[in-house]
C-alpha cells in the first residue's frame, strides 16, 4: 500500500464512527461559509449526509485501483452537474472536509493527514472536473410522465418521455427528481425497458417508508407532470461477446433493469439460455409476473422461476430468492446479474459465492431509498 493510501484509510479510521458529527459539521461550516451554497441542497439532509460519506469511503477505498478510481470520480464529476456545482464549489467543500475530520478525530490527528487529503481530495477534485467539462449533455433532461398504473397498494409503474434524446444502455440506471413534490431530492432508479425509437422510459418504484421520493413518486405522480432525469450510470450492462447461458435474480422492483436486460436480448438473442429468478415478500409484490410470463411464451430461451419469503399460500417456490437460486444449477459456468435490495443483492452475492460462481461473471445493484 502507498503512503497517501495508508494515510488515508489511516485517518479515516480515526473518524469512521462518528460519520454522522463528521457529516453534521462539514455542512454546518460550509453553510457558515458560504450561505449561498445552502440552496443547492434539498430540504431535508438526511440521506445527502449519507451519501456524501459513501462517496468519501468509496473514493479512498479505490485509490489503489486506479482505473476504477478514475472512472468513478468521472462519472461523479458528471453526475454532480445536476447539482448546478461550479468549479470554485470544489474548494470550499474540500476545505470543510478536512476540517470536519480534523476537528472529530481530535488530538489523534496528526499534520500528515492533513497533507494526504488536500494531496487527495486535489486529486478528486480534478478527475471530476474533467468528467463534467468531457460531458457534452446536458446537466438533466426534462421529461414529461405519460402514463402512471399502480401495480400494487405501494408500487407503481410510470412511463416518461424526456423532450431531449437521452441515450443510456440496458441495464444502467438514472437519477431521479420530481420538483413539483420534492426538489432538489434525487434518487437513482433502472429504466425497465432498452433504449426504444420513441424515447420513453418506464420506471418500476416502490414506496419504501419514510422515503421522501419513492412516496411521492408512487402516490402522487400524475400523469402530465414533469420530472428530472440526470445522466445515466452504472455498469451492470450485457457483453454481446459472451456465449454463457446467463442467470437474472431479482427482488421486488429490482426487477426493471432485468427486464431492460430481457429487453435487449429478445432483440438478438438466439444461442443463450436465460433463467429469470424474481422474488417478493408476497403474491402482490410480484408485480409484472404477467408480463414476465408473456415473455417466458414468447421466447423458448427464457424461463421464469417465481417466490415468495411470506406467503405461505403461494403455489410457487417459498423462500428468499438467494436460497431458491441455490436449489437450481449447478450455475458455475453462467453470467449472473443481481438486482434488489441492499440485503437482498447481499444475500445473494453470498450464496453465489458459496455455490462458486467465479465473481468476474457477477453484476450487480442495489437500490434503496
Amino acid at each position: 500500500m502507498g503512503d497517501l493510501a495508508r494515510l488515508l484509510k489511516e485517518s479515516w479510521s480515526l473518524v469512521e464512527e462518528h460519520q454522522d458529527k463528521v457529516a453534521g459539521y462539514f455542512y454546518a461550516r460550509m453553510f457558515l461559509s458560504h450561505p449561498d451554497l445552502r440552496d443547492l441542497f434539498p430540504v431535508q439532509m438526511d440521506v445527502q449526509r449519507a451519501r456524501l460519506l459513501g462517496a468519501i469511503v468509496t473514493a479512498v477505498q479505490t485509490l489503489e485501483d486506479p482505473e476504477k478510481f478514475d472512472d468513478y470520480l468521472r462519472a461523479l464529476g458528471r453526475d454532480h452537474r445536476k447539482f448546478h456545482v461550479e468549479p470554485e464549489h470544489y474548494e470550499v467543500v474540500g476545505g470543510a472536509l478536512i476540517e470536519a475530520m480534523r476537528t472529530c478525530a481530535g488530538e489523534q490527528w496528526g499534520v500528515e493527514y492533513d497533507q494526504a487529503w488536500a494531496d487527495a481530495y486535489a486529486v478528486i477534485a480534478s478527475k471530476m472536473l474533467a468528467g463534467a467539462d468531457a460531458d457534452p449533455n446536458p446537466p438533466y433532461w426534462h421529461a414529461e410522465v405519460v402514463a402512471h398504473e399502480r401495480r400494487a397498494r405501494d408500487i407503481a409503474v410510470f412511463t416518461v418521455l424526456p423532450l431531449q434524446p437521452l441515450e443510456f444502455r440496458a441495464g444502467q440506471y438514472l437519477s431521479l427528481e420530481a420538483p413539483r413534490y420534492q426538489p432538489r431530492l434525487w434518487r437513482t432508479y433502472s429504466p425497465a425497458n432498452a433504449p426504444r425509437r420513441d424515447n420513453t422510459l418506464e420506471f418500476h418504484v416502490k414506496a419504501i417508508g419514510a422515503g421522501w421520493v419513492s412516496s411521492a413518486l408512487v402516490r402522487r405522480l400524475n400523469t402530465g407532470d414533469m420530472i428530472k432525469l440526470a445522466a445515466p450510470m452504472g455498469s451492470m450492462t450485457l457483453d454481446r461477446r459472451s456465449t454463457r447461458d446467463a442467470v437474472f435474480v431479482a427482488g421486488g422492483t429490482g426487477l426493471a433493469p432485468i427486464k431492460s436486460l430481457l429487453e435487449e436480448l429478445t432483440r438478438y438473442n438466439r444461442t443463450r439460455w436465460v433463467h429469470v429468478f424474481f422474488g417478493a415478500r408476497t403474491r402482490d409484490d410480484l408485480y409484472d409476473l404477467a408480463d414476465l410470463n408473456r415473455l417466458a411464451a414468447r421466447y423458448p430461451w427464457l424461463s421464469v422461476v417465481t417466490a415468495c419469503s411470506d406467503d405461505p399460500t403461494f403455489p410457487g417456490e417459498k423462500g428468499n430468492i438467494s436460497d431458491v437460486v441455490a436449489r437450481y444449477g449447478p450455475w458455475q459456468e453462467h453470467d449472473f446479474f443481481v438486482s434488489g435490495s441492499g440485503r437482498m443483492v447481499k444475500a445473494t452475492l453470498k450464496t453465489l459465492a458459496e455455490l462458486q460462481v467465479p465473481s468476474v461473471r457477477v453484476k450487480y445493484d442495489s437500490f434503496t431509498d
